[in-house]
C-alpha cells in the first residue's frame, strides 16, 4: 500500500481509487527534435489548469507531469562532468527513480537496483541527481512527501545487440527491483518508486500544480534538452488520496476517464499470471510478477498490463485493440475482417474481457518508433485519446 493512501475504513476502499484528468501532446510529424517542443508541452500543461484538482491548500494539486523523449545530448553533456562518457543512443537507458529521503532505505534501494542490473548482465554507467528548485513555493503537505530524485543510466550488455532487447531489459530490471525491494520490508521502502526506465522516453512527474512541472524540474528548462513529442498530464482524481508515484504520465500511457471494471480485470490477469508465456521474455517473465501491485490507481494498472503485452512483442496499436476493443459484438456493419480481430482476441486475453473491457483510457504513449496512436472509450462523452 502507498504511504500516503490510508487504509480502508467507514465508507473509504482504497481498492476504489479512480483517475479523471486532463491530457495532451504536441508532436513534430517528422519527428524533429527541438525544445519548443518541450516548451509546448508544458504550455499544455498550464493550458489544463482547469482540469486538475486543488484543494484548500492552493498549492497542493493532484499531480502533474510531462513524457518526453530521451535527450541524449544533453544527458551526455551532464554525464561528462562526471567524467561518465554515455555509449551511442539506443545503447543506454535512464531510469528516473524516486528514493526516500531516510539515507539507509535510500542507499539500500539503490543497491538493489544495480543487483538487478547486473543480475540481467547489463552495466551501471553511474548516478545523476536530478536537479530541481528548491525555492520554489510548495504546501508543506507536498514538501514532506517529496522524495530524493536521481536517474540512473545503464548501458547495455554483450548479450544485447538491439534497442528493443535493451528496453525489454530494462523492463526487467525495473519490476526486479521493485520487487526486491517490497520484499525488504523496509519502513521507508514505500517511499521508492520508477516512473520511468527506458532506452526511448523519460517521465518527470510528481505531486505538483500543472505550472510547477516546468519550473520544479528545471532539466526542462535548459535549451540542450530536447524532444520530438512531448505528453503532459495534469490529474483530477477523483475518490483518491494524490502521491508522488500516481501523477500521470505513467510509462506507456496518460489517462483522463475511470476504468470502472478494474477489480474483474485486475482479478483475471492475476488468475492467468502463471499460464503466461512469451518466446521475447522467456524465463525473464516469471521475475515480472506479481503486475499490478495492491494500491495501485485503475490507470497505473491498465498501464502495467498494456506495457506487458508491448513488451512481449505485441505493438502498442496491437495491445490497445486487445485490451480495450470497440464494441464489436452487435457492430452489424462493421468490417469482417476487423470484427473477427476483435472475436479472436477477446477468446485470447482472459475471459472477462468481453464481458468486462478495460474501459478505454485517453492514452498518450511514446512507442517505437515513432507512432502516435489514440482511443476513445467504448462508451464516452469523452474527448480524444491518443498514445505515442
Amino acid at each position: 500500500m502507498n504511504a500516503a493512501i490510508p487504509e480502508g475504513q467507514g465508507l473509504y476502499d482504497p481498492a476504489n481509487e479512480h483517475d479523471a484528468c486532463g491530457v495532451g501532446f504536441v508532436a513534430h510529424i517528422r519527428g524533429k527534435k527541438s525544445h519548443s517542443i518541450i516548451e509546448q508541452g508544458l504550455l499544455i500543461l498550464k493550458n489544463l489548469d482547469h482540469r486538475g484538482a486543488v484543494g484548500a491548500d492552493p498549492l497542493m494539486g493532484d499531480g502533474a507531469g510531462i513524457l518526453i523523449q530521451i535527450p541524449d545530448g544533453f544527458f551526455r553533456e551532464e554525464m561528462a562532468r562526471q567524467g561518465i562518457s554515455l555509449p551511442q543512443p539506443g545503447d543506454y537507458g535512464v531510469g528516473m527513480v524516486f528514493l526516500p529521503k531516510e539515507s539507509a532505505s535510500r542507499l539500500a534501494c539503490q543497491e538493489e537496483i544495480e543487483r538487478a542490473v547486473r543480475s540481467e548482465h547489463q552495466v551501471v554507467l553511474g548516478w545523476r541527481d536530478v536537479p530541481i528548485d528548491h525555492a520554489l513555493p510548495m504546501s508543506p503537505t507536498v514538501r514532506a512527501r517529496e522524495p530524493v530524485i536521481r536517474q540512473i543510466f545503464i548501458g547495455r550488455g554483450p548479450d544485447v545487440m538491439v534497442t528493443d532487447a535493451l528496453e525489454r531489459k530494462l523492463y526487467v530490471i525495473r519490476r526486479s527491483a521493485a520487487n526486491a525491494i517490497q520484499a525488504l520490508g523496509l519502513k521507508h521502502s514505500k517511499e521508492f518508486y520508477q516512473p520511468s526506465m527506458s532506452a526511448r522516453t523519460i517521465v518527470y512527474k510528481g505531486l505538483l500544480l500543472a505550472d510547477q512541472v516546468g519550473e520544479y524540474y528545471t532539466d526542462l528548462k535548459d535549451p540542450r534538452c530536447i524532444s520530438a513529442m512531448a505528453l503532459a498530464h495534469q490529474r483530477f482524481s477523483t475518490n483518491t488520496f494524490p502521491t508522488w508515484q500516481l501523477a500521470h504520465p505513467f510509462r506507456m500511457i496518460a489517462h483522463n476517464g475511470e476504468i470502472n471494471t478494474v477489480r474483474g480485470n485486475y482479478n483475471w490477469m492475476r488468475a492467468r499470471e502463471k499460464g503466461t508465456s512469451s518466446p521475447l521474455l522467456g524465463a525473464d517473465l516469471e521475475k515480472l510478477w506479481p503486475l499490478i501491485y495492491p494500491g495501485q490507481s485503475d490507470s497505473a494498472s491498465f498501464d502495467n498490463a498494456l506495457e506487458l503485452l508491448v513488451m512481449g512483442g505485441y505493438s502498442l496499436a496491437h495491445a490497445m485493440m486487445m485490451l480495450i476493443p470497440e464494441a464489436w459484438e452487435s457492430h452489424t456493419l462493421m468490417d469482417e475482417k476487423r470484427s473477427a480481430f476483435y472475436k479472436y482476441h477477446a477468446a485470447m486475453i482472459e475471459p472477462g474481457m468481453v464481458r468486462q473491457p478495460w474501459p478505454s483510457p485517453m492514452g498518450v504513449r511514446s512507442a517505437p518508433p515513432s507512432t502516435v496512436t489514440a482511443c476513445v472509450r467504448r462508451a464516452t462523452w469523452s474527448p480524444t485519446t491518443i498514445w505515442w
